[in-house]
């Protein structure tokens, strides 16, 4: 009998691996419009015990509406949800105009080289550079003025830039100079009163804040902030305090991170920072949660794998996060050995990354290879996210003491047997 009951109990386990918190239409309504609080909009509208009327009258709170949102909406009221009063974008045309232009030129650029005009291309990538904006941007351009000039004015120019990612990473092993300056500070102050670094609702009064204020209160309002566990909303308003021209690279969570090997650390620390820049009840506008920054249906799939029962809202425990994130990354690296396609993995899906790479087209022995193959994968997100993922990991394996380049992990991506099992 009593293995009976224990097996019956397992199957419920593993049939039911969410333990789903329960919410009140007032609770909801009480939060501050936010993506945190659309996530529990969401939440609320996909209980059965949500009547329509309640449904009707939260939805008129959302910031923005989303798939998810639209879907349980209409499974609670079988309508389709009315419009809401979204946050018009404020940047200026002027900035999309310049946006606009830059990008055109730059992707005119790599398709000239392509067709070996490296001088034509030059000329694009130059104009493509007058008129970035951001940073990274502009140290992208210069990169692909040097490839195609071998000018080395554009090294030196880019070994200047403050900000480190793989154009800047790339100019310094051309010349064997040193990477960027990054900023990892040790907090001796462990926990902070007043704000509960798992909820999301706090964090979305903390942006709020922040949003409200100029860059010097920014600066001081940090300093509240400033405590080991709370280092991730902590370095995100240091950073944006300074415009970002400080780039801050944490590394929290050692109890738990130190047990795992460098590499492995490095993935973590590399992905949560540009996942989340470490904050743990990061709520992205498709519900991904955490700071590792899962979405609702993997954090299912892994509980149930896994045999837990938990809440969605236990990912905005910091540990959950990395506990979760460790188990994927083994999935992932039965697959991807090389940490650029295992960002891609982890952003976009293992059938995607395989799809991409297993082209003959992409990362193959060739000119301008594999810088080539990373600037033209059509999916933008994925496609800047594991350039962001690939120099984080690179810092990071230096912090944690493993002298690391970033050209050999690049020389490495062509070939195959040293990168993936797909090829």
């Amino acid at each position: 009998m009593f293995f009976r009951f224990i097996i019956i109990a397992l199957v419920f386990l593993v049939a039911n691996p969410l333990e789903a918190k329960k919410f009140t239409y007032w609770k909801v309504h009480n939060m501050p419009k936010s993506v945190e609080k659309d996530y529990y909009i969401w939440r609320l509208l996909s209980q059965s015990t949500t009547t329509s009327t309640e449904a009707k009258n939260i939805i008129k709170e959302a910031m923005s509406l989303n798939k998810k949102l639209r879907v349980a909406y209409k499974q609670r009221t079988g309508e389709n949800p009315p419009a809401v009063n979204s946050k018009r974008d404020v940047t200026p045309d002027s900035i999309w105009k310049r946006r606009s232009i830059a990008n055109k030129h730059f992707e005119q650029g790599l398709k000239l080289l392509q067709r070996k005009k490296p001088k034509l291309a030059a000329t694009n990538f130059y104009v493509a550079k007058k008129n970035y904006i951001q940073k990274h941007q502009k140290d992208k351009a210069l990169f692909w003025l040097y490839l195609s000039t071998k000018n080395t004015a554009y090294l030196t120019e880019l070994r200047k830039s403050y900000h480190p990612n793989i154009y800047t990473l790339m100019a310094a092993d051309t010349v064997k100079g040193a990477y960027p300056k990054t900023i990892t500070q040790r907090i001796r102050r462990k926990k902070i009163s007043g704000f509960d670094i798992k909820n999301p609702i706090d964090w979305a009064k903390a942006k709020e804040k922040m949003k409200r204020s100029s860059n010097a209160s920014i600066e001081r309002l940090a300093k509240k902030y400033a405590a080991q566990e709370s280092i991730g909303v902590y370095t995100f308003l240091k950073a944006k305090a300074s415009e970002y021209r400080k780039s801050y690279f944490p590394m929290p969570y050692r109890d738990v991170m130190k047990k795992m090997s460098p590499q492995r650390q490095a993935l973590i620390y590399a992905i949560a920072r540009q996942e989340s820049r470490f904050v743990p009840a990061s709520v992205s506008r498709s519900f991904a949660l955490g700071m590792m920054q899962f979405m609702p249906f993997l954090i299912k799939d892994i509980a149930k794998r896994k045999r837990q029962k938990m809440d969605l809202d236990d990912m905005f425990d910091p540990y959950k996060a990395i506990e979760y994130a460790d188990y994927h990354l083994n999935y992932l690296n039965k697959y991807l050995k090389h940490p650029l396609f295992v960002a891609y993995a982890y952003n976009a899906g293992i059938g995607f990354t395989k799809k991409h790479i297993t082209n003959k087209k992409n990362f193959r022995k060739g000119p301008y290879e594999p810088y080539m193959s990373m600037e033209t994968m059509k999916n933008v997100e994925s496609r800047e996210y594991g350039k962001k993922v690939l120099s984080n990991y690179v810092i990071y394996l230096n912090k944690l003491g493993v002298p690391t380049r970033i050209f050999p992990l690049l020389k490495t991506l062509a070939t195959p047997h040293k990168t993936d099992k797909f090829r």
